[in-house]
């Protein structure tokens, strides 16, 4: 019986197996199989942790904002559990993974099937706010839809400059203290915009 940690280990130790095979030959160039032999697994066992070639790198972007929101505490808005949220994750010391965020970051900018993942990916994040929002109080409805879309698309954005940032150079220090602002920038600007919705949404719980 294998027990959770080694189940964590397991993925993590295929995860950095499979990033470290794209970080040398690129995306298309290798095999799940080529993978899963690296790691020392059959492939049934990769898929199931990894359910596609994709998600062996898009897993690390995987944000679950409707969860978020749905499990917020009573009283407290959607814009407001996420902005939480997301100030917790980035008061962690990102020292210890940076080299595993610049590999990522590079391997996706060089396959068009992984840039174009993080476009579905993004979208089906979106999907899955809507209903959050629409079952905290957000009457569904185009207003709903461009709120999903507008926030899914500020988080991507602070995200995607943090990890530009660290690739560039900027030590994990530097590239943490701006994310701090980025983030407060972005929800100030998502709380101008949906107020309304922050003041009703909050009471509904």
């Amino acid at each position: 019986m294998i027990t959770e940690e080694k189940r964590v280990q397991r993925r993590a130790h295929i995860a950095d197996t499979a990033m470290r095979l794209f970080a040398e030959r690129g995306f298309e160039e290798v095999t799940v199989n080529e993978v899963a032999e690296a790691a020392g697994v059959v492939k049934a066992t990769l898929f199931g942790y990894f359910p596609t070639k994709e998600s062996l790198v898009l897993h690390v972007l995987d944000d679950d904002l409707a969860r978020v929101v749905a499990e917020r505490a009573p009283g407290q808005t959607p814009l407001r559990a996420l902005r939480e949220h997301y100030h917790g994750a980035v008061a962690e010391p990102a020292g210890s993974y940076v080299p595993e965020l610049s590999a990522m970051v590079r391997v996706i900018q060089r396959s068009p099937a992984l840039i174009a993942g993080v476009s579905r990916f993004r979208g089906e994040q979106a999907e899955a706010l809507v209903k959050a929002l629409v079952e905290a109080g957000e009457p569904d409805g185009i207003r709903v839809r461009l709120m999903a879309a507008h926030i899914v698309t500020a988080v991507s954005t602070v995200q995607e400059t943090f990890f530009q940032r660290l690739t560039d150079g900027m030590t994990p220090l530097a590239a943490g203290r701006l994310v701090g602002g980025d983030l407060d920038l972005a929800f100030d600007l998502l709380e101008r915009a949906f107020g309304e919705f922050s003041e009703f949404g909050g009471d509904e719980r």
